[in-house]
């Protein structure tokens, strides 16, 4: 591909973006988004956080690993108890790391 090729690409991919992701702010009064899909929307970032992180916890060296001798598995199950229970990330954060560093020593 030429440079004139590539840069068209770049600038028209960008243009392309701007456009659908400010096509939201710009449209939004005008096609309000039913109360059913605004609710389903809230739970999307939790959706996403999920989808990253449960593949590490349950992978080890690219096999499955569901184990107890799998630190990751072990510090992200505390992790999640201390969530429910305590509604404390910050616990969360430093009661999972501290178990994965004793585990894995």
């Amino acid at each position: 591909m030429s440079d004139f090729e590539i840069w068209s690409v770049i600038i028209a991919l960008t243009l392309i973006t701007i456009l659908m992701r400010s096509s939201f702010l710009m449209l939004g009064d005008y096609f309000p988004l039913p109360e059913r899909v605004q609710h389903g929307l809230r739970y999307a970032p939790v959706c996403a956080l999920i989808a990253l992180v449960t593949p590490e916890l349950f992978l080890t060296q690219g096999a499955l690993d569901v184990s107890l001798a799998n630190p990751k598995l072990i510090a992200g199950i505390a992790a999640a108890v201390v969530t429910l229970t305590t509604r404390s990330m910050i616990a969360a954060m430093a009661i999972g790391m501290l178990l994965f560093t004793v585990l894995r020593a």
